[in-house]
């Protein structure tokens, strides 16, 4: 279990060659965080809509985080869920980056601001359960197995209204992930879904899955 400043120590001690290649086209493969920095406790600064275009600037070497350029803002996104072809193919980017030539760039955090509402950050919890990985998202939402609901205005109310403790997982938070075992969830009287605060972000969650159906923004 890791505390804010351990975690930040990590994430600082990162010192690599950054590639000097150019920057590689890709695609969000679900509605992904564009954050202030690599990993889930830093800011969210937007969201990238699924199938939108990415310009990737650079890969950490150690984490699944990369640099990009969305809409004229720049920030980091989960490489998990960026996609790229890959012998003309879609694939997620972080494990194919050889492939696609994507370079590796260094993070240094030099100050706490970045992160979620610039306080203090409770211990790491443990890991989301990825949910389906790159162009894989979107089909797989769409495809009826249930990751995505619209649990109504009644429940997402009550979330907001009745907000909990956060907590911060390492990964991303995106439709399909898992909240794992370990995690207090909390139920939402009278309906089929439970809640928490998850890496900066309220989500609900099916109650027996364990899964994040709705990402309150």
């Amino acid at each position: 279990m890791f505390t804010k400043s351990a975690l930040t120590a990590v994430i600082a001690s990162f010192v690599f060659v950054t590639a000097a290649q150019a920057e590689v086209q890709a695609m969000a493969g679900t509605d992904l965080n564009l954050r202030a920095g690599p990993g889930p406790m830093y800011e969210i600064l937007g969201v990238i809509p699924s199938a939108a275009p990415v310009a990737v600037l650079g890969c950490l070497e150690a984490a699944s985080w990369c640099q990009v350029s969305y809409d004229g803002k720049q920030g980091w996104a989960s490489g998990d869920y960026l996609t790229a072809m890959v012998e003309n193919v879609p694939a997620p980017i972080y494990v194919n980056r050889e492939k696609v030539a994507v370079g590796t760039v260094t993070y240094e955090d030099t100050t706490a601001a970045s992160t979620v509402g610039g306080g203090t950050m409770g211990a790491v919890a443990g890991a989301l359960i990825a949910g389906p990985i790159g162009a894989a998202v979107g089909a797989v939402i769409g495809g009826g197995m249930g990751a995505a609901a619209d649990p109504g205005p009644t429940v997402t109310s009550y979330v907001v209204a009745n907000p909990v403790e956060p907590i911060y997982l390492d990964g991303e938070v995106v439709l399909g992930s898992g909240i794992p075992e370990g995690v207090t969830l909390a139920e939402v009287p009278d309906s089929e879904f439970s809640y928490a605060y998850v890496n900066g972000l309220p989500v609900i969650v099916e109650r027996k899955q364990r899964q994040v159906v709705y990402i309150v923004r």
